[in-house]
């Protein structure tokens, strides 16, 4: 092939630039935010607004840094979303953020929007800021003997067509604990009304106390028990999710943690119930 025919050849050549915008938009769409930053290294045409939320500005707008001016781009509101979390709500009691690997929406129940057993009573639960805790309060347990907590959350929150993980956040009180660890727990997470999934738990190990004395507890093996992330809380994987189109969006995701046995606990502190994508 002599000169002028390879010139030809390069000139009939569609390059990525040359593609109209909303199909680069469409390919991007279809890849991740990481993939979307490492094309616009190389192309201007790379953009992450297939990745930010509908109503990212009305995220913005009720976070509690909302007297700051909105984002002049999706590009920033993207960027300010996946940095750091906003805290939404009358009592800043709700955190959203997004995944960078994915853009997809992360939300945080604090303690404060949860449902709480108050079977003891108003002296169940005892409300304190925690210096390791984004919002201002957490609940900490001091004394109860049917212990279950709820968090639900409208399906609208979640961006649609994704896999999550719901995860109770705590830890437990300096001064020690009871009756938090036998393995006589579960938790269950329902979309729409429908059982997403359940599974036995385990939130403390605690040798001192003897498992034998309590019926029905789980194989060990069978149990899942929590991680400890480097901030100093623990998260336990209380079950997985997906919303789908066959969930209404006036429908919600309910999140369920109880002990099946009647005995004295104390000790537990809860920060959130989380929903991360996979």
């Amino acid at each position: 092939m002599d000169t002028t025919d390879m010139a030809t050849a390069m000139e009939e050549t569609t390059r990525f630039d040359d593609l109209p915008v909303s199909c680069v938009a469409h390919v991007l769409a279809l890849t991740s935010p990481r993939d979307v930053c490492r094309c616009a290294a190389v192309s201007p045409s790379a953009t992450r607004e297939r990745f930010v939320p509908a109503d990212y500005l009305a995220i913005l707008l009720r976070s509690s840094s909302g007297r700051s001016p909105p984002p002049s781009s999706k590009k920033k509101a993207y960027l300010r979303l996946s940095d750091n979390a906003v805290q939404v709500g009358d009592g800043c009691d709700t955190a959203v953020w997004l995944a960078r690997g994915s853009g997809a929406k992360c939300v945080a129940l604090s303690a404060r929007k949860l449902s709480l057993s108050w079977d003891d009573g108003e002296f169940s639960w005892r409300w304190t800021p925690h210096p390791l805790s984004r919002f201002p309060e957490v609940a900490q347990l001091v004394g109860c003997t049917g212990l279950d907590i709820y968090g639900r959350l409208p399906v609208s929150a979640l961006t649609p067509a994704t896999n999550y993980a719901a995860y109770l956040v705590f830890s437990v009180a300096d001064v020690g604990h009871r009756g938090l660890s036998f393995p006589d727990q579960e938790t269950t997470v329902v979309v729409g009304g429908r059982a997403a999934s359940s599974r036995a738990v385990c939130l403390c190990l605690n040798e001192e106390e003897e498992p034998r004395k309590f019926r029905g507890v789980v194989d060990a093996d069978g149990v899942r028990r929590p991680e400890r992330r480097d901030d100093g809380w623990s998260e336990m994987e209380m079950g997985r999710l997906r919303v789908d189109e066959t969930v209404a969006a006036e429908e919600g995701v309910v999140v369920s943690f109880e002990v099946l046995g009647w005995y004295p606990k104390h000790g537990l502190i809860v920060e959130a119930v989380k929903f991360r994508p996979l």
